[in-house]
């Protein structure tokens, strides 16, 4: 025994040795705890088990970390059909003593085998619903309930006992008699069970004196009636004794009788009787078919609406599927919104890598900027352009000139509507787009240029020379 101040084992002194606090009252209290432990065990030794669960929690109450007696009363529990509070005990048990603790081995097998799980789950589920039926007087659902509850869990004391007083209910003696047999094998010394089998036994040695004397008065009857079937009559010095009916007429009368009877009523059937019951049939049959084709038409009409209201959310769906991609896709709202970011957070970091943060902002939609970003977006993205778009769109313009001097016309284009796109005030990134795409003999699109030429640098030398052009392409 440890103390509960310090954790040091005790002595037989009423003090502790170590830390001198009283613990003589503490002593009494673990000592009374062991008495009614080892009472318990004593008691589940001989399937006393309800015994043994009073024991057991007086014994916790008085120490609430005796593992022993927690994992007793686990296994306990698991016997009569609770396992639910067993693993309760066992878990709490844990809690307590963590390593080398038997509750372990008790979790472990019960949780290795789901489907065993499932199944005590389920047999807990099918008790409730048979409390469920009781209630609501539907003790012929109750009674098919608890068997099926027992099926899965024979030793069930509940529900053993649950089904013994319905069986009294019901006034069906034996087979409430036979579950508390059950019961008694399971917990030898339960309380309700001995209440119910003092009640069923009353009932049963009330009713065997009322049945024996039945019995005699019915073989001394059948005795007499034997007599009285009989005669005797003398021949010489024999007696002969025989039935009254061995050679009367009587009995063929009869039998002709019955035949008669026989063929007038089953003339009154077939004529009187029969058809009566043929027209309630068809008047019965035509009632229920009506009430069938009601059924189907309100049926049908259900699915009708159910099929309108899945079509209707189909649509909805695809609406909506399609919104989320605009958001969500990779052109869609929200990359653009982490592209700006990502281009935002390079050029604070590291504002002279230029070619890193055009690549994030090439990757932005301005279409999808204009039409679903919030102004402060637009903030953001304008700022950029003010401060570094000038830059990016020189290095545009430098590279497209490179491409269109080595002829890749192709590369100077994509290169030079970079280069417009960040820095719309390059006359020369204009001009020589217009000239890239005349030489690629792509004439609308020459001209389109020259004219945007024209319209935003009016009065300039570029201007004319585009003028000049576009008369020429014209020509």
């Amino acid at each position: 025994m440890q103390c509960y101040n310090c954790g040091c084992d005790l002595s037989e002194h009423s003090f502790c040795t170590n830390c001198g606090v009283d613990v003589s009252r503490y002593k009494l209290i673990i000592s009374a705890s062991n008495i009614y432990y080892n009472d318990g065990l004593e008691k589940a030794n001989v399937r006393d088990l309800s015994g043994a669960i009073l024991s057991l929690r007086q014994c916790l109450k008085l120490n609430s970390s005796h593992v022993d007696a927690r994992n007793l009363l686990g296994l306990i529990y698991f016997e009569i059909g609770e396992p639910v509070m067993a693993i309760n005990e066992w878990v709490l048990s844990k809690n307590v003593r963590s390593q080398k603790n038997v509750a372990d081995d008790y979790l472990n097998r019960v949780q290795s085998s789901p489907s065993k799980l499932e199944e005590l789950n389920s047999t807990v589920k099918k008790f409730n619903q048979a409390l469920n039926y009781c209630c609501q007087d539907s003790l012929d659902l109750a009674v098919i309930q608890l068997k099926k509850v027992l099926s899965l869990n024979p030793k069930y004391v509940q529900a053993h006992l649950l089904l013994a007083l319905l069986y009294i209910k019901q006034e069906d003696w034996e087979r409430a008699l036979k579950e508390l047999d059950r019961v008694e094998r399971v917990d030898t010394n339960n309380i309700m069970m001995k209440r119910y089998r003092a009640e069923v036994e009353q009932v049963l040695e009330a009713r065997e004196p009322e049945e024996n004397p039945s019995k005699k008065n019915g073989s001394k009857k059948k005795k007499e009636k034997a007599r009285e079937e009989a005669f005797k009559y003398q021949s010489g010095n024999e007696t002969i004794i025989q039935p009254y009916n061995i050679n009367d007429n009587k009995g063929a009368h009869s039998v002709w009788n019955l035949i008669i009877g026989l063929v007038i009523g089953l003339a009154v059937a077939w004529f009187l009787i029969l058809p009566a019951r043929v027209q309630t049939a068809r008047q019965e049959s035509e009632k229920d078919v009506k009430a069938v084709s009601e059924q189907l038409d309100v049926k049908n009409a259900t699915i009708k609406e159910l099929e309108s209201s899945v079509k209707q959310l189909e649509s909805e769906k695809i609406k909506l599927e399609n919104e989320i991609e605009a958001y969500v896709g990779s052109d869609g709202t929200l990359q653009t919104v982490d592209n700006l970011l990502q281009a935002a957070a390079l050029y604070i970091e590291s504002p002279e890598k230029t070619k890193e943060i055009a690549t994030y902002l090439d990757a932005i939609d301005r279409g999808t900027m204009t039409e679903n970003t919030s102004e402060n977006f637009t903030k953001l993205y304008d700022l950029l352009m003010r401060d570094i778009g000038s830059t990016i769109g020189d290095t545009y313009y430098e590279n497209g000139m490179e491409n269109y001097q080595d002829g890749d016309y192709n590369g100077a284009i994509e290169q030079l509507t970079r280069a417009i796109t960040y820095d719309e005030n390059n006359v020369e990134a204009y001009y020589n787009l217009a000239n890239a795409y005349k030489k690629l003999e792509m004439k609308s699109d020459a001209i389109a240029v020259y004219q945007q030429v024209i319209d935003k640098f009016p009065g300039t030398e570029r201007a004319n020379r585009a003028q000049s052009q576009i008369n020429e392409l014209n020509q």
